[in-house]
């Protein structure tokens, strides 16, 4: 049966102009750096430079994520590592009355096994009931996955701000997708989606060998992880083991309440809907800064940005 068109996402440029980023800062030991001030911020759009209009310490927002496991046939050895790696994420991230997190698989196509919801009993059922079979359709899951975070459930309050997150374990391969890798991007891109990638590679993870701390070259899937988290301003994880996980998932959930918010009004107004490139960079020495590498202009009159 042929798949039905997937639409595109709404743009979600704000109707005021304003681009908005979410920036993590790393010193040279890769420690979080959460005590700069706007003046610390320099941020170039095509070049040219911006000025910052607003600016805070966001660490403490609700988080909406999306999980996507992969259930393919390609990893249907590694099906139990990327159960426990979904739960232990979820485990040690989501908190009670504040985060909501969603479970889609992908093989042949993606799939919504467990809408939002802030209980870990729920999704933990959902993760352990999946088995592996068919091809993989990486960039289709974090296409729709992408759509299904531009309108997430609204927290309780004043404020309805979220942080969204895209958490991808998988081996990084794809042989089924409709949208090319490209169009998987743009759609986190809009969806103001940072993707963490789990890597479940057998070459890189030392399940049977604990001597071999160390893959000496990245393959296929695992550049095509890269780039999706490079692009969106998330990072890519390599565990060696299932041991190793606990770890990975502190340094994501300490992240994610380690960031800062920065928006400006780009200087180019005009709405030609094309890729802009941004650069953000830090006054201090030796510090880097970690955000989305861009975003698509939208005339401000044709589009409404959803609470992030």
């Amino acid at each position: 049966m042929p798949k039905p068109q997937q639409k595109a996402p709404p743009p979600i440029v704000s109707t005021t102009g304003l681009v908005h980023l979410v920036a993590t800062v790393t010193d040279r030991r890769h420690n979080f750096v959460t005590d700069l001030d706007q003046k610390d911020f320099k941020i170039t759009e095509d070049t040219t430079p911006q000025e910052i209009r607003f600016f805070g310490r966001e660490t403490d927002l609700p988080l909406r994520i999306g999980v996507l496991l992969d259930t393919s046939n390609s990893i249907r050895p590694r099906l139990q590592f990327e159960q426990d790696a979904a739960m232990d994420f979820l485990d040690s991230v989501i908190r009670r009355n504040k985060d909501m997190a969603f479970l889609m698989t992908f093989d042949n196509e993606p799939e919504v096994i467990q809408d939002y919801t802030g209980d870990l009993g729920l999704l933990s059922a959902a993760i352990r009931k999946q088995r592996a079979g068919g091809g993989t359709a990486l960039n289709d899951a974090i296409y729709r996955a992408s759509e299904k975070l531009i309108s997430p459930p609204v927290p309780r309050g004043a404020n309805p701000e979220v942080r969204r997150v895209l958490v991808v374990i998988s081996d990084g391969d794809d042989n089924l997708s409709d949208h090319a890798l490209s169009e998987a991007l743009e759609s986190a891109i809009r969806a103001e989606a940072a993707i963490y990638a789990i890597s479940t590679n057998t070459d890189w993870i030392a399940i049977d060998n604990p001597d071999k701390p160390k893959k000496y070259h990245l393959d296929p899937g695992d550049k095509v992880l890269e780039q999706f988290a490079d692009e969106s301003g998330g990072r890519v994880f390599y565990p060696y083991k299932v041991e190793d996980l606990a770890q990975s998932f502190v340094d994501i959930g300490n992240e994610l309440r380690s960031q800062y918010f920065i928006a400006y009004s780009p200087t180019n107004t005009e709405s030609t809907g094309k890729y802009r490139k941004i650069d953000v960079q830090a006054d201090r020495k030796g510090l880097v800064v970690r955000t989305r590498k861009g975003y698509y202009s939208v005339a401000p009159s044709s589009v409404t940005r959803p609470s992030k």
